[in-house]
């Protein structure tokens, strides 16, 4: 008997550490979104975010560190994951909470889409929520204090963001910051992105019925000619078998002529008598 392969110990890691990060992230989010909500809250409060935030960073570089260990080739590693790496340097260039932000949202897409029990709609789905979310807490922070801002809460951010990634744009709520049209740049793209995921899916669905109900409708039509075809040598062997004489019942031949005077007169040479 054959035994099965074993998981590399990069797969196991990748196994293990799912849910643990995907829960850090969940704390990375919270740390993120309360210091811009609540603002005047305690300064404990923002430190206790501030080092969250970094502990949350940290651990996703960890990880990278440890899948680096653990792979059979780092340079193929660093070459398939450089994105990663990105991800992880980016922070340490300029210690900014935005730059945080969007290292650990790719690190976060990065290790989902390694998890096979996420389907692409939840991703689909979890990245539209995930992206609004970030967006509108990303804009409202750099926003709220600009001298000619008009996004100044919560609200205004989140309907920004909706028109913004649904590539609506009223117009209403625009940002006026360098960092915020960045921003919006970033959600116009990822609107985008996103639309042509769901559409491509749902074409996709449609093609794959479509062949699906072709391949059954050729499948029947192949079993309706093979039994056909089946029928067609079941009466030829019952024709073979049941041999139909001519001039008498199916198995019984034919009866020879009986021999009398008028066999003999057939029989006769044409002028000649009957002896």
């Amino acid at each position: 008997m054959l035994r099965m392969k074993e998981p590399s110990r990069q797969l196991r890691w990748e196994q293990r550490s799912q849910t643990p990060l995907l829960v850090l992230a969940v704390a990375f989010a919270v740390a993120y979104a309360v210091p811009i909500v609540a603002p005047d809250a305690d300064a404990r409060v923002h430190r206790a975010c501030t080092v969250t935030e970094w502990a949350v960073w940290a651990s996703f570089a960890l990880d990278y560190l440890v899948r680096l260990g653990l792979s059979a080739s780092r340079k193929a590693f660093v070459r398939a994951h450089w994105l990663d790496l990105i991800a992880v340097l980016l922070p340490m260039i300029q210690p900014l909470r935005l730059l945080r932000l969007v290292s650990t949202l790719l690190l976060v897409g990065r290790r989902a889409r390694m998890a096979p029990q996420i389907r692409l709609t939840t991703y689909v789905a979890g990245a539209v929520v995930g992206l609004m979310m970030f967006g509108s807490l990303a804009v409202l922070s750099v926003e709220r204090d600009a001298p000619d801002g008009n996004i100044r809460n919560l609200g205004d951010a989140v309907w920004w963001s909706f028109t913004t990634m649904t590539t609506v744009g009223y117009g209403d709520h625009s940002p006026t910051t360098g960092l915020g049209r960045v921003l919006a740049v970033g959600l116009m793209l990822s609107g985008i992105a996103l639309l042509g995921v769901v559409t491509a899916n749902i074409a996709a669905w449609f093609i794959a019925r479509f062949e699906f109900d072709d391949q059954a409708e050729r499948e029947q039509t192949a079993a309706i000619a093979e039994l056909t075809a089946e029928v067609r040598a079941l009466r030829a062997e019952v024709a073979r078998l049941g041999g139909t004489a001519p001039g008498g019942q199916a198995g019984i031949p034919a009866p020879a002529p009986e021999a009398g005077p008028s066999a003999a007169v057939a029989a006769a040479p044409p002028g000649g008598r009957v002896r």
